[in-house]
């Protein structure tokens, strides 16, 4: 084999070798296929993307799905969505749906609303079917002490112009729990709720309880009204055994001082019982004094003795014929 013949060899190889690299870095067949849509875009381009390392097919996938939709939008605004973190094919998608329902909505906004890490796909979606919201039941406690509890379908709409800073469903379902509770609160009897409960919703309803959040309220419906707990009854219940334990705390109280009084008083009793029989202790000494002092003879002293035995005799006697009386009138009855 010549030299010739090797040189052909070795640059056939290397060909090869370079239409390998060319096709596996440049993505041609994509190139081809922008072509055929009728999206033109440069070969350059396309390697481009591969040195900001953007998936191409991320890009231009989406282009052209948009090229044949009649949407204008640019290689550099969908790279640069792509590059911000944005999902590119979702956006493209949302403003096919919008152009299709006549509804306005730029690429800015779009990007804006799914960077902001809304669906902005569904809120399109929702803008043209407007989505039903089912809160849990809701309990309210009328005037009467009766409680009610409802279940409602929120009728609501995405609002587009709101989507980026707009509160979510958790604030609509929180605000129109708000204004059943408040609408049944302020009902003078439970019955007017169950017969009417087209009230609730109607009043819920012109309260704007939509105001900054992203949706817009179409509709309010109850869907279920249930009675609850006798809320007024447990209440009085509750007070009145409060107040009968308040009544018996403040019984034994007294009963308490009624009988440290007592005990006071037994102690006094016996206090003066003492002081009674120390002075009664000291009535042999005064006496002993007055006859060592001449103040009384013997014969008095003796008189005094027999006057305090026929005292005592007395005493005795009477105590006897009372005892008798008693046994008597026990006998008779």
């Amino acid at each position: 084999m010549d030299a010739s013949m090797i040189l052909i060899l070795l640059a056939i190889a290397v060909g090869i070798i370079v239409l390998a690299i060319l096709f596996t870095f440049v993505p041609v067949m994509l190139w081809i296929s922008a072509l055929a849509a009728g999206v033109k875009i440069s070969i350059f381009t396309l390697i481009g993307m591969r040195l900001r390392r953007v998936i191409p097919n991320r890009v231009i996938n989406p282009l052209i799905k948009a090229s044949k939709a009649g949407i204008n939008v640019t290689i550099n605004q969908l790279e640069s969505h792509y590059l911000a973190g944005g999902n590119v094919d979702r956006v493209v998608n949302a403003l096919i749906a919008a152009h299709r329902a006549n509804i306005e909505l730029s690429f800015e906004r779009c990007a804006a609303i799914d960077l902001a890490g809304r669906n902005v796909l569904e809120a399109v979606q929702m803008s043209v079917n407007p989505k039903v919201i089912e809160t849990p039941f809701i309990a309210g406690v009328a005037m009467n002490g009766i409680e009610v509890k409802a279940k409602a379908r929120i009728t609501v709409r995405a609002n587009i112009e709101r989507l980026v800073g707009g509160a979510g469903e958790e604030t609509v379902i929180a605000r129109v729990g708000e204004g059943i509770v408040s609408t049944i609160g302020s009902s003078d009897n439970h019955k007017k709720v169950l017969e009417n409960p087209d009230l609730i919703s109607q009043t819920v309803l012109t309260k704007g309880l939509d105001a900054g959040t992203a949706f817009e309220i179409l509709s309010i419906d109850i869907a279920d009204v249930d009675i609850g707990k006798n809320i007024g009854a447990e209440l009085q219940t509750e007070q009145a055994e409060a107040d009968k334990n308040i009544a018996q705390a403040k019984a034994e109280e007294r009963r308490a001082m009624a009988v440290a009084s007592e005990q006071e008083m037994k102690a006094r009793v016996q206090e003066m019982r003492a002081k009674v029989v120390e002075a009664e202790a000291k009535v042999p000494l005064a006496m002993a004094e007055a006859l060592r002092s001449g103040n009384i003879g013997v014969m008095d002293y003796m008189n005094f003795k027999n006057i305090d035995a026929d005292t005592d005799m007395r005493g005795s006697i009477g105590k006897m014929t009372g005892d008798k009386k008693d046994k008597n009138t026990d006998s008779n009855n």
